[in-house]
């Protein structure tokens, strides 16, 4: 049954990808030159809205924060958040968006998605040498969170509520989201065109 809800959940949520426009690559390279902001506002408010009803649902001991999963924070996620963005600039797809858009049809994201294969192929064939490195090792505590947030096993950076500082962020996501302007480069927006 959960792999089957996995399913339903991934289609709906790979349906809203295409339908907001996250599958095309003008759109995405739109918002990441802030020519087309409407891509931007829809990530901030769903992030913003996600923020306020988990941590609100934690406070109310709706969600049980043993699911909350906090990664350690190391060097070489640093770089590879850089690489990432490098290659969603440069492509027009992030994982999610490249595998959606292959769902679609589009050619290009078979690419996309066959290169991210190999890198990650080429990431498991390098990683003694990456581990030896140093830039998997812990800094700042290893896995912490911002705020500290009661029955968790994760310390807090700041001496704050995790929970309120979740909601308030929500909320400054969610502000932000709706007072952005669809053009943040004063020039006029561009014509949607296809991106094949």
């Amino acid at each position: 049954m959960e792999i089957l809800l996995a399913i339903v959940i991934g289609v709906a949520f790979g349906a809203v990808l295409d339908r907001i426009g996250a599958t095309n690559p003008n759109v995405i390279s739109g918002m990441l030159t802030l020519r087309r902001i409407k891509l931007m506002k829809t990530i901030l408010l769903a992030i913003g809205t996600g923020s306020i009803l988990m941590f609100g649902g934690q406070m109310l001991g709706l969600v049980d924060v043993g699911h909350m999963s906090v990664k350690a924070a190391y060097i070489g996620v640093f770089i590879g958040g850089l690489m990432l963005g490098a290659g969603w600039a440069a492509s027009g797809f992030c994982p999610g968006t490249g595998v959606c858009a292959a769902a679609t049809g589009r050619r290009d994201a078979l690419f996309f998605i066959a290169g991210g294969l190999l890198g990650a192929a080429a990431y498991m064939a390098t990683y003694p040498a990456w581990k030896a490195s140093g830039l998997l090792n812990d800094i700042a505590g290893g896995k912490v969170t911002l705020g500290s947030v009661p029955g968790a096993s994760y310390d807090g950076i700041f001496a704050v509520s995790g929970d309120i500082l979740g909601i308030v962020l929500g909320l400054v996501f969610v502000l932000v989201a709706f007072v952005l302007p669809d053009n943040l480069t004063g020039q006029k927006q561009p014509a949607e065109l296809p991106a094949e």
